[in-house]
């Protein structure tokens, strides 16, 4: 009931972009780690996966060695479906016999998607591509990406649309979540639509609402004295 893509942008940033059909995706199935990496759980969603899976790339190992290791130890985990990714860009994933409806999986280089009870596989392929062709998208002049593509988030948020757009789920999408760590020890950006009848579109709208704002939340928290100012009554700093 859940399809999501988790990438890096090969510069410490990591995130997740997750669509469903049940309420409160992002609460469950998005797991991320500063300085480490990320991982999704999904299909009769079991948290714990994420972490573990995170623990084992902060103890060293590969996506590939911390999927392997949890896949092989965890109970019932043909009812689970897994992504992990490192911030080396290296990925895996794994999709038990037990997935719910049409399911697909694919890596990339920095990108790893996978979606289950989907209106077809190609949804999986749609979204790749589209995470890698935001490396080709010219950015806003003055972008922080200085000439490298689109954002992380925007990146995400392309994958998943493009995911929708070619069928999404086999039946009506009604929560979405996107979240992204970098160096700061905490989700720089974790929106979430809960239920919604357009949830991807108010996520959209809620980006682009947060992007503007989201360096200075991040200064506010390291080095307040020199944080700009709220702009707002009362503030008046």
């Amino acid at each position: 009931m859940t399809f999501s893509v988790l990438g890096t942008d090969g510069r410490g940033g990591v995130g997740v972009a997750v669509a469903s059909s049940s309420p409160a995706v992002a609460a469950r199935c998005v797991h991320l780690r500063a300085g480490i990496g990320g991982a999704t759980s999904q299909n009769i969603t079991d948290p714990r996966l994420g972490s573990a899976l995170l623990d084992r790339l902060a103890a060293g190992a590969s996506a590939e060695e911390a999927l392997a290791a949890v896949t092989s130890a965890v109970p019932g985990i043909d009812y689970r479906q897994l992504t992990v990714l490192g911030l080396d860009g290296r990925s895996a994933a794994f999709s038990g016999n037990h997935t719910l409806g049409t399911h697909h999986q694919r890596t990339g280089v920095g990108v790893v998607v996978a979606g289950n009870m989907l209106a077809d596989t190609v949804v999986v392929d749609v979204m790749v591509d589209a995470f890698g062709s935001g490396l080709e998208t010219n950015p806003p002049l003055g972008s922080p990406t200085g000439g490298g593509g689109l954002e992380l988030e925007r990146r995400l948020l392309a994958s998943l649309a493009a995911g929708l757009q070619a069928g999404g789920e086999a039946g009506p999408v009604h929560s979405a979540g996107l979240a992204v760590v970098r160096t700061a020890p905490w989700l720089e950006t974790d929106l979430r639509v809960d239920w919604s009848d357009t949830p991807v579109a108010d996520l959209s709208d809620l980006l682009d609402l947060w992007l503007p704002q989201r360096d200075a939340y991040v200064q506010r928290a390291l080095d307040p004295a020199t944080s700009p100012s709220y702009g707002v009554a009362g503030d008046d700093r």
